[in-house]
Formats: structure tokens, sequence, C-alpha cells
């Protein structure tokens, strides 16, 4: 499997994620209560899987290595990733503010993390598309054999590193309850 391949499994994970945080947060909107383990569990996953591991490989070692390629960083469709990164970043932070005050009772936490998770879930939507269909395609095909090996020894590295033994098939557990917990209204 391509590195390139690995990082597009991981979106339709990210993908669920992004559709749970849709219904958690029209449920916010509509002023019904949410469970904040939920929430914090969301968190926990866009800041540790979708971020760290995910972002983590591409901003560490597929966009340099891209540019080595001579796909360009600044003005080109790498920074554009990059500063979508940092924009997804803010509303993550938002979230948990969000949450901290939804924690505190704050009557205004359960919108603000709404809107923050609306942004971000959109912002990703868009982003993830770009990068499936644009991105790395563009990538692999200026990736011969050793490079793609390189990245996915690399990917693997990050895989033990940040994300841990075990804790990809935690998220897949969670994200599976929450999918259930939070089924998509048509």
């Amino acid at each position: 499997m391509k590195p390139t391949e690995e990082l597009k499994n991981e979106h339709e994970a990210i993908k669920i994620a992004l559709g749970i945080l849709s219904e958690i947060s029209r449920r916010l909107e509509a002023g019904e209560k949410v469970k904040v383990d939920h929430l914090e569990g969301l968190l926990e996953f866009i800041r540790v899987f979708a971020d760290r591991c995910h972002h983590g490989k591409e901003e560490g070692l597929l966009f340099p290595a891209m540019e080595k390629a001579g796909i360009p960083r600044d003005k080109g469709p790498i920074g554009v990733m990059l500063a979508e990164h940092e924009e997804g970043r803010a509303y993550v932070r938002g979230m948990a503010q969000a949450v901290e005050e939804y924690k505190k009772g704050g009557k205004t936490a359960g919108p603000d993390f709404a809107v923050n998770a609306r942004n971000y879930a959109a912002l990703l939507s868009s982003h993830i598309d770009k990068e499936d269909r644009i991105l790395y395609p563009m990538g692999d095909s200026r990736f011969p054999p050793a490079i793609q090996d390189a990245l996915g020894r690399g990917f693997e590295k990050i895989e033990e590193d940040v994300v841990g033994p075990g804790k990809h098939e935690e998220f897949r557990r969670f994200l599976h309850r929450m999918k259930n917990e939070y089924p998509r209204k048509a």
C-alpha cells in the first residue's frame, strides 16, 4: 500500500468523526445535553489521530518529500494545506475552550462548541477532498519506489511514537460507539 493510500484510509476515520461532530452540533444548537466525555473523546481523537498522527505524517514527511520532488510550498498546494491545518487547530482550540465552559454550565458553551465544530468539519471536508483528489496523486506521480518505501517506514515510526500501541483500535471502537450514539439525521 502506498503511504498516500494509508492517509486516505485515515481520512475515512476522520470523516466519521466529522459526521459525529455535525450531529453533536445539531443537538447542542437545539439545546440538548451532550455527555462531556463524548466531547472530550472527540477532541482527543482530533488532537491525537487527526492532528499529531495524520497531519504529523503530512507535515513531517510527506510535504517535505513533495517539496524535494518539485511541488511548491509557498504559494503552492502544500502551503494551502499547511494554512488549513493551522486554521483547523484554531477551531479545535475553540472547541476545547467551549468544552471547559460547558463543564462549568456556561450558557453559550454548547452553541460555541457547535460553531467551531461546524467550521472545523466544513474546513476538513474540503481539505480532505483536495488532498485525496489533487495533492496525493501529484505526489505519487513523482515519488519513485524508494521514496514511497521511506515514507512508509516513517509513517510506521510516527504510529509507534505518537499514537502508541493499541490506540488506533481504541479510537476505532470509540468512533463506532459515537456513530451509534449520534447517527446522522437526514
